[in-house]
C-alpha cells in the first residue's frame, strides 16, 4: 500500500546524510518532521481502522461458528425425533455456516498480520520522529552557537576598528601637541633673540661712553 511505502521511505532515510546534503539543514529537518508527523497521524488512523476491521471479522467468524454449532444441535434434535430429512437440512446449514466461519477465520488471520505490520510501522515511525526531534534540537543549538560566534567576531572587528580610531586620534593629539610645543619654542627663541640684541646694544652704548671719556 502507498502509505506503507511512504512510511518505509521515511524510516529508511538517513538523517545525517540529509543534514549534510541540505543547503538549509534546519529547514530540511523541520520539513522531514512535518512529513513524519503527517504520516504518523495517517498510520495511527489506519491502525485504528485495521483493528476495528479485525474485531468485526472476528465477531462474524464467531457468529458463524455459533450458528454452525446451533444447526448441529438442531440436527441432533431432529434425529432424536425421527425427522431425518430435517436433520439433513440442519446439517447442510451447519456445513454452510462452518464454511463461512472458515472464510472469516482466514480473513481474521490476514487482518491480524496487517494490524501487526501497521503497529510495527507506527513504532518505527515514532522512533524515527523522536530521532529527528533530537537532531533538530541539536541543530538549532548548533545554529545558535554559530550565530553567537558570528556576533562575537563582529564585536572583535568593531573593537579592532575602535582601536584604530583611537590610535588615529592619539596620533592627531600628539601632532597637535607637537605643533604647540614647536610654536612655544619659536616664541621663546624670538624673545631670547630680542634679549640678546638688547644686551648687545647696551654693551655697545657702554663701550662708546667709555671711549668718549
Amino acid at each position: 500500500m502507498a502509505l506503507m511505502e511512504r512510511v518505509s521511505t521515511l524510516v529508511r532515510a538517513n538523517l545525517n546524510d540529509l543534514v549534510d546534503q541540505a543547503e538549509d539543514p534546519d529547514k530540511m529537518l523541520k520539513q522531514v518532521m512535518l512529513d513524519m508527523q503527517n504520516q504518523l497521524m495517517q498510520v495511527k488512523t489506519q491502525v485504528a481502522i485495521a483493528i476495528a476491521d479485525q474485531h468485526l471479522l472476528t465477531k462474524k467468524r464467531t457468529e458463524q461458528e455459533e450458528k454452525a454449532a446451533d444447526w448441529v444441535r438442531k440436527a441432533e434434535l431432529a434425529v432424536s425425533k425421527g425427522e431425518d430429512d430435517l436433520a439433513r437440512v440442519a446439517l447442510e446449514r451447519s456445513l454452510q455456516c462452518g464454511s463461512a466461519a472458515d472464510g472469516y477465520r482466514e480473513q481474521v488471520d490476514n487482518q491480524t498480520v496487517q494490524v501487526e505490520n501497521l503497529k510495527a510501522a507506527l513504532r518505527k515511525l515514532q522512533d524515527k520522529l523522536a530521532e529527528a526531534q533530537t537532531k533538530c534540537d541539536a541543530l538549532a543549538a548548533q545554529h545558535r552557537r554559530a550565530r553567537a560566534l558570528a556576533k562575537a567576531g563582529d564585536a572583535q572587528v568593531d573593537e579592532s576598528t575602535l582601536e584604530r580610531v583611537k590610535s588615529k586620534v592619539g596620533m592627531a593629539e600628539a601632532v597637535s601637541h607637537g605643533k604647540s610645543e614647536m610654536a612655544a619654542i619659536s616664541i621663546e627663541d624670538r624673545l631670547a633673540s630680542l634679549d640678546k640684541q638688547d644686551q648687545v646694544e647696551r654693551l655697545l652704548t657702554e663701550m662708546k661712553a667709555r671711549k668718549s671719556n
